[in-house]
C-alpha cells in the first residue's frame, strides 16, 4: 500500500510519521510544502503518476486563523484550491483522499454537541475557506473521508500546549479565555485513527464515504485546558479565567465547538480517548 502525505511539516504530519514507524508494510510518501505545493495542480499531478498512491493525506493546510483575515487569498488558496487540485487528482487516479477539516466551520451557536449533517456557518476567514475545501471535495472527488476535527496539539510545530508551557516560564501568572467551548486533539491519536481508518477502509467491500468527525473525548474550556497542561507538567502558576471580550482577536471563534463523534466510532470501530486521558506531557 502506498499512502502520500501532504503537509508532512505540520503538525499532524510530523505526528504521522511518528507514528508511521511502525507500519512498516506500507510505502509512507511524506511530501512537505517544499517537496509538493498541492496548489499547484500539475507538479501533484506529476508525483501520483510517480507514486500511484492507494491513499492521499492531505494534511497541508493554513491554520493561521487571525492571520487569515488579512491573507484570505492565501487561505482559500491551500484550504480550498488545493483540496479541489487533489480531489479531482485523486478521482482520476483511483486514490481514496483522506482531507483534515476542522470545527471552526461551525458557528457555535448549538450547546450540544455537532453531528456531521449540521449546518455550517464559519465565522471568519479560516472557517470559510475549510468549508469551501469541503464542498470542492464533495463536487470533484470520488473516494473521499472528510475529517474535521479540532484544538490540536502535539510535541511538534506550534500549538496551545506549546504557547502556555512557553508563557508560564515566562510571566508570574496567565489569563485564559473561559467561555470558548471545544476539545482538544491530540494529533498522535488522530494520527493512529487516520491509519486504522485506512487498513479497515482496504478491506471493505462496501465504503462509507463522507464527512466524520474526530477529536478526543470530553469537552473543555481554554482556560480548563491550560490548567490541565499545567497540572500534568507539574507548574504551578496563578491562571485566571477571562471572557472572549476580554481578549479581541482578529477572527471570531466559535463559542461552542464540541463534535459528536458517533459516526466515526460506528462505521470503523475506533476507540477514543478522553482528552484528560490522552493529554501530554511535554
Amino acid at each position: 500500500m502506498v499512502i502520500v502525505v501532504t503537509g508532512a511539516a505540520g503538525q499532524l504530519g510530523q505526528s504521522l510519521q511518528h507514528v508511521a514507524q511502525k507500519f512498516t508494510d506500507i510505502e509512507w510518501v511524506f511530501c512537505d510544502s517544499a517537496t509538493l505545493d498541492i496548489t499547484d495542480a500539475s507538479s501533484t499531478q506529476e508525483l501520483f503518476l510517480q507514486k500511484k498512491p492507494n491513499y492521499c493525506i492531505n494534511a497541508a493546510a493554513y491554520t493561521a486563523v487571525d492571520k487569515a483575515e488579512s491573507e484570505s487569498e492565501k487561505a482559500y488558496l491551500i484550504n480550498a484550491t488545493g483540496p479541489e487540485n487533489l480531489a479531482k487528482i485523486c478521482a482520476k487516479f483511483g486514490t481514496t483522499l483522506i482531507h483534515i477539516s476542522t470545527d471552526f466551520v461551525f458557528d457555535g451557536t448549538q450547546t450540544t454537541p455537532y453531528v456531521e449533517t449540521d449546518p455550517t456557518a464559519p465565522l471568519g476567514i479560516y472557517g470559510a475557506s475549510k468549508l469551501a475545501g469541503e464542498l470542492a471535495i464533495q463536487q470533484h472527488g470520488n473516494a473521499y473521508y472528510i475529517i474535521r476535527t479540532s484544538w490540536v496539539y502535539s510535541p511538534f510545530g506550534n500549538n496551545f500546549m506549546k504557547t502556555m508551557l512557553r508563557l508560564a516560564a515566562e510571566r508570574d501568572s496567565l489569563s485564559i479565555v473561559n467561555d470558548q467551548i471545544g476539545t482538544p486533539t491530540n494529533a498522535l491519536d488522530l494520527a493512529v485513527a487516520l491509519i486504522e481508518l485506512i487498513q479497515k477502509d482496504n478491506t471493505m467491500e462496501v465504503h462509507p464515504y463522507g464527512i466524520y468527525h474526530y477529536s478526543n473525548e470530553g469537552q473543555c474550556s481554554w482556560f480548563e485546558f491550560a490548567k490541565a497542561i499545567f497540572e500534568k507538567n507539574t507548574i504551578t502558576i496563578p491562571v485566571q479565567p477571562i471572557t472572549s471580550d476580554q481578549f479581541p482577536t482578529p477572527a471570531n471563534r466559535p463559542a461552542y465547538s464540541v463534535m459528536d463523534k458517533a459516526k466515526i466510532k460506528r462505521n470503523f470501530d475506533i476507540a477514543i480517548l478522553d482528552w484528560k486521558e490522552s493529554l501530554l506531557t511535554l
